[in-house]
């Protein structure tokens, strides 16, 4: 298989979903999933860069199919922020940040269609022990994303409040000066709970989905009778995960916007 050796169906998942690593010092905290920080970075720069070469391209005249396709992808975008952000120009940064996050995420997820074991063929020039493709199926990047969104959200939350304003509202909402601790547990444990559920979402929807096309291709090595069982739930999976892979980046996409939207607020 993927290794060059026959492997045991258990083998055969753990060595597809082992990263290729990178350790500092004594490793532990400062070990870098280096396969799934590469890939994010290649796959943000593909989207920027087509986004780009179609602006650079772009006519006032009648749109190509390229540009038409943008356009409609902003449109829908800026749609979606204006139903939930209405507390300033939502095309500051509010609607560039959504389209960054949607692009960028649906290329990561999008990587899942990929077969590993063909690709696993190049990437083990890199790192024999393991090397996978799916950036939003480890939970280190889905959490730095999340997080990303979440210091963007108190920055937001001080800048319109003042920090004041800010401390104001995390000790006095929402039950009122008579309860400040209870208002204090109640909004810290609203702050934790965001990132949290930001990244574990994308996450397990991924890793999930990760592990069942390992389980179809599994099913097909099984013999020559289970090979057209595993075409047929292959495809039939495929079909849909395309709709869980848009789908996740979607709602990332929303959670971000209306993260956004929750810091401009002001709570009495």
């Amino acid at each position: 298989m993927a290794a060059g050796k026959e492997m045991n169906p258990t083998e055969y998942i753990g060595h597809h979903l082992t990263h290729g690593t990178k350790q500092f010092g004594d490793g532990g905290f400062w070990t870098i999933n280096f396969d799934s920080l590469a890939v994010s970075v290649l796959l943000g720069l593909v989207g920027i860069g087509f986004i780009w070469w179609v602006v650079r391209g772009a006519t006032a005249g009648v749109p190509n199919k390229r540009q038409a396709f943008v356009e409609w992808l902003v449109g829908f975008i800026d749609n979606q922020a204006k139903g939930i952000f209405k507390h300033g120009d939502r095309n500051k940064f509010v609607t560039p940040a959504a389209l960054t996050v949607f692009v960028w995420v649906l290329l990561m997820n999008s990587m899942d269609f990929l077969p590993v074991d063909i690709v696993a063929k190049g990437t083990h020039l890199i790192s024999e022990h393991g090397f996978r493709i799916v950036p939003t199926a480890d939970i280190n990047t889905t959490f730095a994303l999340a997080l990303s969104v979440w210091f963007l959200m108190i920055f937001f939350s001080i800048k319109v409040k003042g920090f004041g304003g800010w401390m104001h509202e995390l000790f006095f909402t929402p039950f009122g000066k008579w309860l400040l601790p209870a208002n204090f547990l109640f909004n810290v444990i609203e702050y934790i709970s965001k990132p949290l559920s930001h990244s574990l979402r994308l996450y397990g929807n991924m890793y999930a989905g990760e592990l069942i096309f390992l389980l179809l291709w599994l099913l097909a090595a099984a013999g020559i009778g289970w090979m057209g069982v595993s075409f047929v739930l292959g495809v039939l999976w495929a079909v849909f995960h395309i709709l869980i892979v848009a789908l996740q980046a979607y709602i990332f996409m929303m959670l971000t916007i209306v993260y956004l939207a929750m810091a401009h607020e002001h709570h009495h």
